[in-house]
């Protein structure tokens, strides 16, 4: 799909200059507006990118938590807990996977009604492969150096304490 043409102006700058004149300041609408922004043009990078593999970044996201597991595998109940998803896009995800070969599906022996799903050494390799193209490409965050990828990490950081994304010591 080709990219769309470049607009001559900023329009969440645009947007922004009309909201001040009609309900007054609003940072905190412009920001928002440019993370939603920044969130569409980072997926569709990335995905294009994992794309190739046969996977999007939620696939992809679910391979790499499988390889940093001591096993290689994980109650499908945890994948989705440690991707903040819920349990019907784990189940979703992890079913993709299973039918490109990547992952395999188990009943979990210390569990009866839950399933483990584990890596296969086809995910693995494909895990690999796509991560070399990720980090070459700097996961879409190529316009920025080291140290500023440090401050957006730190900035998003209190919005994710907020909401309860994990318990901050």
């Amino acid at each position: 799909m080709p990219k769309p043409l470049s607009l001559p102006f900023d329009p969440i700058a645009r947007a922004e200059e009309l909201w001040r004149g009609r309900w007054g300041p609003s940072p905190a609408m412009a920001a928002i507006t440019s993370i939603m922004r920044a969130h569409q043009i980072l997926l569709a990078e990335v995905d294009a990118v994992v794309r190739p593999y046969g996977l999007t970044f939620a696939r992809y996201e679910a391979l790499v938590l499988l390889t940093f597991s001591r096993a290689g595998e994980l109650p499908m109940s945890k994948i989705g807990e440690r991707l903040m998803v819920h349990p019907t896009s784990v189940t979703n995800t992890v079913d993709r996977l299973v039918r490109s070969g990547l992952v395999t599906k188990r009943p979990n022996p210390n569990d009866g009604r839950g399933t483990l799903a584990a890596i296969t050494e086809e995910g693995r390799r494909v895990c690999d492969a796509a991560t070399r193209d990720l980090m070459a490409m700097k996961f879409g965050l190529s316009a920025y150096d080291d140290e500023e990828c440090g401050e957006i990490f730190a900035i998003l950081r209190p919005l994710r304490v907020a909401a309860q994304d994990f318990k901050d010591d």
